[in-house]
């Protein structure tokens, strides 16, 4: 084993420790080969996810076309087989979650999934009953997360999960946002409710949660989801110009999915970042970001700097 090697695997052993809350989980296949990947702890159970989740908005929302159907049921497949847990939809998402449903009952992967979905609707006394028909399309026995979308009429909703967490209806409880907005709001949601997850947009550019959001989390035991972390591919078509830097080989990234992925699940704060796509190899890639040696404070600084320079 050269020197190199063993620098490198201190270096690894050494930002997951100062990650907080996380754990390196071993799945061995067959004798010699060793497989490593990040989980990090659920502050409220100390439950570990793997880092890498799968989103659903756009991507899974093909209607009843059984061909993209199947496509996604593919996706699903290596997810999971990739190590992957948590799946996270929303009514919002056109046809998504019975697209979900499809795919869990082809690939008979129930026992695997953390199934994660939202509430959806201003007419706070339909929460229930929405959150039923999203149960019915996931095929699921109940939700481990169920999280009020983008604030709408949380008070009440928020009530009615702690109802179903305490009837041992659901395992955890959440609130979301995206695109940046409401973060004062959610700032003082956060100060005042119990919540096990929050949801919130962050990305190599979209930095502003830094500052508040997600050291409110750390202090109160909050777990972070974090969508839109390729600004919808956007930021994934605007750096495919640019070569990879050199020293990105240091966590071992081969593309810029992976080095943006890396650049949000490092963060202490951030529990799960859940990129979406309907592509295999594109779930492939996504998945190696949580395999590998993370950027500590320093690179993490050097990887933000590099991307506003370009």
């Amino acid at each position: 084993m050269t020197d190199t090697h063993n620098t490198s695997r201190r270096r690894f052993i050494r930002n997951i420790a100062l990650a907080g809350g996380a754990a390196l989980t071993w799945s061995l296949s067959g004798s010699a080969k060793t497989d490593v990947f990040l989980k990090k702890a659920v502050p409220s159970s100390g439950e570990l996810l793997p880092v890498i989740g799968l989103g659903s908005s756009r991507t899974f929302n093909v209607g009843h076309d059984k061909q993209s159907m199947d496509k996604c049921a593919s996706v699903m497949q290596h997810f999971f087989e990739q190590g992957g847990v948590l799946v996270d939809s929303s009514p919002m998402y056109g046809s998504s979650q019975p697209v979900i449903g499809y795919g869990l009952n082809k690939i008979k992967q129930y026992d695997k999934v953390f199934a994660a979905d939202k509430v959806w609707i201003s007419d706070a006394d339909d929460g229930p009953e929405q959150i039923e028909q999203s149960r019915q399309y996931w095929g699921v026995k109940k939700f481990d997360l169920m999280q009020v979308h983008n604030l709408v009429a949380w008070r009440m909703h928020l009530q009615t999960l702690q109802n179903m967490k305490q009837a041992g209806n659901l395992r955890y409880l959440g609130i979301t946002t995206s695109h940046g907005r409401r973060h004062q709001e959610l700032e003082r949601i956060m100060q005042q409710h119990a919540l096990d997850f929050v949801q919130l947009t962050y990305n190599i550019e979209d930095r502003e949660v830094e500052a508040r959001l997600l050291p409110i989390a750390r202090e109160r035991g909050i777990a972070i989801i974090v969508n839109r972390p390729f600004q919808r591919g956007d930021l994934i078509e605007k750096l495919a110009r640019y070569p990879l830097p050199k020293w990105a080989s240091e966590i071992e990234c081969k593309t810029w999915a992976q080095f943006l992925l890396k650049y949000i699940v490092s963060h202490p704060a951030v529990t799960v970042a859940i990129p979406a796509t309907t592509r295999v190899d594109h779930l492939v890639e996504n998945m190696q970001a949580m395999r590998g040696p993370m950027p500590d404070a320093e690179l993490r600084k050097r990887m933000s700097d590099h991307v506003e320079a370009l």
